[in-house]
């Protein structure tokens, strides 16, 4: 039987739409192009899940951006950008301390997104998470002035929630119960006991991006809705926080127009009515797509621990 390719392109394109619709919903844009303020911005990492997008908003903002990333994945979203005259790329590697020395010298501000990111990941190359999420953090801290300012991306996984505390403020102790989150936590605590530095504790992050992303949780959920129509939850009333990979993207450029007022501290990034379950995430994407079958193992466990509130008021 001859394969109707048309069908099939038109069923990819009707599940792709739907995938989109699910996962949108940014919360705020405060992105405005002012044409006499510009910096010179070095972005690692930025053809990466948040970097894609982020370069894309800095650009816009008539920032000069640099972005220094060894394209591990393969995935070319910056191709967009590239008849921008603002817009620079190099392929490299955040752990050359010559390329790094040499870059961050040139330029006014550092977003350093370059990382080996979720516990799986960091499992998989412990040497390389270890390397690329600490260390390379650690020699970039070293080689910039103590007035140049940085925009770390941290995460809320560095909680961890050993002692069972539930509710989470920037006040809360941070307890990693994964290498990837000690990375995380350990490269932040460098930076914030140098001068001008953010670091932006971003909840668990989803939506479309050119560096599609099916490892985070609400994208993985969501995939296996449309694909597989059915689930298995482990540790159903585990709770996270959850943010849209834009308004992630939309943080930094706040963080970047109200320095001043915000730097030398952490803030957690989430929205808190997304405090939710994994029960209570699988109920959302029901709306959308009802047939989804969602079924709750009590033998069994979820590797991710975390079991937390975050509180984003700050």
């Amino acid at each position: 039987m001859p394969v109707d390719t048309y069908s099939i392109w038109w069923q990819f394109q009707s599940h792709l739409f739907l995938f989109i619709i699910i996962c949108k919903q940014p919360l705020f844009y405060v992105v405005t192009k002012n044409e006499k303020f510009k910096l010179k911005i070095l972005l690692t990492g930025g053809a990466g899940y948040i970097g894609s997008i982020l370069t894309g908003k800095l650009l816009k903002c008539n920032h000069q951006v640099t972005v220094v990333d060894n394209l591990y994945h393969n995935v070319h979203g910056l191709y967009p950008y590239c008849s921008d005259e603002n817009f620079d790329f190099i392929r490299g590697d955040v752990r050359d301390q010559v390329l790094i020395g040499e870059l961050v010298a040139k330029h006014d501000l550092i977003i350093p997104l370059a990382a080996i990111v979720g516990m799986i990941a960091c499992n998989n190359d412990q040497v390389t998470a270890e390397t690329v999420n600490y260390q390379a953090i650690k020699f970039l801290n070293n080689v910039r002035s103590t007035d140049q300012p940085i925009i770390y991306p941290c995460t809320n996984s560095g909680y961890g929630t050993k002692s069972n505390q539930v509710y989470c403020t920037e006040e809360t102790p941070l307890e990693p119960i994964s290498l990837y989150g000690r990375t995380k936590v350990e490269a932040e605590k460098v930076l914030l006991d140098c001068p001008n530095t953010i670091s932006l504790r971003f909840a668990t992050l989803f939506g479309v991006s050119a560096r599609m992303r099916l490892d985070l949780l609400v994208n993985d959920f969501t995939y296996r809705a449309v694909y597989d129509s059915a689930i298995v939850l482990y540790e159903a009333d585990f709770k996270r926080n959850y943010l849209h990979v834009l308004d992630a993207a939309e943080a930094f450029c706040f963080a970047i127009a109200n320095f001043d007022t915000m730097k030398n501290q952490a803030y957690n990034v989430g929205l808190s009515q997304t405090n939710l379950s994994k029960r209570e995430l699988t109920e959302k994407i029901k709306v959308y797509i009802p047939d989804f079958y969602v079924h709750t193992a009590e033998i069994g466990s979820d590797p991710d621990k975390r079991n937390y509130i975050i509180s984003n008021e700050k």
